[in-house]
């Protein structure tokens, strides 16, 4: 039987650590494990500790001492403002402390900060920098001495102090209603409630039940995409996430209280967020108007204008295309252009341009898109001037109106609804509104499906395109995209220009799933990724040089655009997180600065992806060479740049995103929860973006995502090449597994 045992050294090296947990090193080789949240584990190494734990056999690492407390062996307050709040050097440190003593230099901290101003090397802006760090770090504290009584891990104090670091004095807050926990991410309404039950919440609680029903409600519609849902059903989720019966007077009480607050909006059976509400009831309304506006004939003889565009492009309009023509010509003032990939909707697009530029001008026409990319690609093909609709409505924001006479919005099927009124609402009375978009790709992240529910409503005139155009017979990526858009499985293993099935399978899966054992399957499951990821290595390496030729010479949206790896999910062999680290080696393997947070280590050079919507300081790239001061601007979620300068004594990283010609400044301890790695993204971050070239991982560990608009919308993604790499049988499994699923959105409830 283990017991306790106290060990006494100084720790040499951290060779693992992830959020709190740690192994690393002492200076007599020992190998220590453990949790540690009092400060950064960084900031161990070189440190002098009396550790309490058992030693233990560690399948990877050996004999290890595992540590159930870890205490560092000299003056507690100088190690922690030596070593974690941010501004302190040894040499001030032990100034401040011989000046004030210990106790009289935390009262100076936290009431009379600015007698540091007195000490040499300390100015306004250093200071500026201390007082933000120390109120951190106490806040950290006494965080973790409020909730460690109530069970409360070392790791979950960590991502609680890390989450709330920002507000001020976050135990009090969290004392006051518990629940407050429930909107970390990592921790959820169930954890959050284990908390306050502890802390003595009664079950019946008002915060409680509120907690529960917004919990709920967000669940059901931003992470499902429902902008509505049944007030009934809820009650059946919350009687089971409340392990109640027979409270539902309780929760129409609480109800009434968030719609009389303009939280909830109740009509009928319904219930929906009033923001989500408001949406999409304005969108009805100002579709309706534009149905009913009349802006009058263009041009008299369209023929001819049809003829020589024709002639200038050389081909012939599809009735369908000329149909599109036909409705703006007669003076529409909104039109719904859908088309499949390879059907044409960019020539469509062009043409319906050229035609409204007799009317209103070529510097009236403005299109736009959700993403930098798409935002891009609808400028080289039509030739019209474009924008993200972020820009767009930051641009604009302060007139209120947007000054075009037609608006063009490319690859609608990703615009949710809050972006789609956003937009909607800063479209002059006197413009025209045509909606590009391909229905059969994935729906939007976040609430709603405004281009799907208009097009099912029939909302207003809509023009589908359906013929498949293609250069020749050895062109694939949309004949084989719109086979499985139908549930059908295309001919995959064909040779083909553009497409290619690389085939990783595990033999006769279906008799060794039979006759193996669980453990021995698994195993040979893992063993099978493992060859698909050497697969997908090969196919990586070869882009390598063009990739850093395209670095070299500063081409960096080339660069980000030029090869992608996509892949359904996150987490294992062939999720996005280990895809990133092992493309990160090939891509970036060494860099002249780096920094580690969490699972990642971000290296200057590196792709990156933001994963948060958030105002950030930026700078226009003329403004950061000029050392100008940074103004705020909105980064959203799905943006990719390129990690260009560390600065590690400010604490500070640059991000430069090439398509809103943007640098944002991170601050480091924001990395983890701002920035991740994008060699390899998952698709539903990549709607709506291009490349040149495109690796998909294809495996029964992924199965459950697959169905037909997963694999359509990734196929989709690639522009010249398009990799498939694993299991056939899979793949042909997961083309008749037809998307069923259907959003509960308030414009179909208003409709019918």
């Amino acid at each position: 039987m283990n017991t306790s045992t106290r060990l006494i050294g100084q720790i040499d090296a951290i060779i693992y650590e992830n959020e709190s947990f740690f192994i690393a090193v002492l200076s007599d080789k020992t190998k220590i494990s453990g949790e540690y949240v009092e400060a950064p584990v960084s900031s161990l190494k070189g440190a002098a500790v009396t550790l309490e734990g058992e030693r233990v056999e560690h399948k990877k690492h050996g004999t290890t001492f595992k540590c159930s407390s870890v205490k560092v062996n000299q003056s507690e307050l100088f190690f922690f403002l030596n070593r974690v709040v941010k501004g302190f050097t040894k040499k001030l440190t032990s100034d401040l402390i011989e000046k004030f003593g210990e106790e009289g230099l935390i009262d100076v901290l936290d009431n009379d900060i600015n007698k540091l101003l007195e000490f040499k090397g300390v100015k306004e802006k250093k200071l500026e920098k201390i007082q933000k760090s120390w109120k951190q770090f106490r806040s950290i504290r006494e965080l973790g001495e409020f909730l460690a009584p109530f069970d409360v891990s070392s790791a979950m104090i960590h991502l609680i102090a890390t989450q709330l670091k920002e507000i001020p004095e976050p135990a009090k807050k969290i004392k006051k209603n518990p629940y407050v926990l429930t909107n970390i991410k990592g921790i959820g309404f169930r954890r959050a409630d284990e908390i306050a039950k502890k802390m003595g919440v009664a079950e019946l609680d008002e915060n409680r039940i509120y907690s529960a029903i917004n919990y709920l409600i967000r669940e059901l519609c931003d992470m499902q995409g429902n902008s509505c849902i049944n007030e009934f059903a809820l009650y059946g989720r919350l009687d089971e996430e409340l392990n109640l019966f027979n409270q539902h007077a309780l929760y129409e009480q609480v109800i009434l209280q968030m719609v009389h607050e303009s939280q909830l909006h109740r009509f009928g059976e319904l219930l929906a967020p009033d923001i989500y509400y408001y949406a999409e009831e304005q969108i009805l309304s100002f579709v309706k108007k534009k149905v009913k506006q009349d802006f009058g004939e263009i041009k008299k003889d369209l023929d001819t204008f049809v003829k020589e565009r024709e002639n200038e492009a050389g081909f012939t309009l599809s009735q369908e295309q000329r149909t599109a023509v036909d409705i703006l010509n007669k003076g529409a003032s909104i039109l719904l252009l859908v088309g499949y990939a390879g059907t044409g909707k960019s020539t469509s697009a062009r043409l319906i341009l050229d035609l409204l530029k007799e009317k209103v001008g070529e510097n009236f026409i403005m299109c736009t898109a959700l993403s930098g990319i798409a935002s891009q690609r609808i400028s080289e093909t039509t030739g019209y001037q474009s924008s993200t609709i972020q820009s767009l409505i930051v641009r604009y924001e302060d007139k209120g109106e947007l000054p075009f006479k037609v608006i063009l919005l490319d690859e609608a099927s990703m615009v949710n609804s809050m972006l789609f009124f956003q937009l909607t609402k800063m479209i002059a009375d006197d413009a025209i509104f045509i909606i590009v978009g391909d229905d059969g790709q994935l729906p939007p992240i976040g609430a709603g499906n405004v281009l799907s529910d208009m097009i099912s409503l029939a909302l207003a005139p809509t023009v589908k395109l359906t013929k498949l155009y293609r250069q020749n017979e050895k062109q694939a990526i949309a004949l084989v995209a719109n086979t499985i858009r139908q549930g059908q499985v295309p001919l995959f293993y064909e040779e083909y220009d553009d497409f290619h099935f690389h085939e990783v399978s595990i033999e006769n899966h279906y008799k060794q799933k039979n006759s193996l054992s669980q453990n021995d399957f698994k195993a040979l499951k893992e063993e099978n990724s493992h060859k698909i990821l050497a697969s997908m290595m090969h196919l990586a390496v070869d882009y390598i040089p063009h990739s850093r030729e395209l670095l070299k010479d500063k081409k960096i949206l080339e660069y980000l655009n030029a090869f992608q790896v996509i892949t359904p999910m996150k987490a294992g062999i062939l999720g996005s997180e280990n895809l990133n680290n092992i493309l990160q080696s090939y891509f970036n393997p060494v860099s002249s600065s780096a920094v580690k947070k969490g699972k990642f280590e971000y290296r200057q050079m590196d792709k990156v992806v933001h994963i948060k919507n958030e105002n950030m300081p930026a700078f226009t790239p003329e403004g950061f060479k000029n050392s100008d001061e940074s103004f705020n601007r909105r980064i959203f979620n799905g943006m990719v740049g390129l990690i260009f300068k560390i600065d590690k004594d400010e604490e500070i990283l640059f991000v430069f995103y090439p398509n809103e010609e943007l640098v944002v400044q991170y601050d480091l301890d924001q990395l983890k929860s701002h920035l991740s790695l994008s060699y390899a993204l998952t698709i539903h971050k990549v709607q709506g973006m291009e490349y040149e070239s495109v690796v998909i991982p294809i495996t029964y560990s992924h199965f459950i995502m697959h169905n037909t608009k997963l694999l359509y919308t990734a196929i989709t993604r690639a522009k010249k090449h398009c990799y498939l790499v694993g299991e056939g049988a899979c793949f042909s499994a997961g083309c008749k597994k037809l998307d069923t699923t259907r959003r509960q959105t308030v414009l179909q409830a208003l409709v019918k």
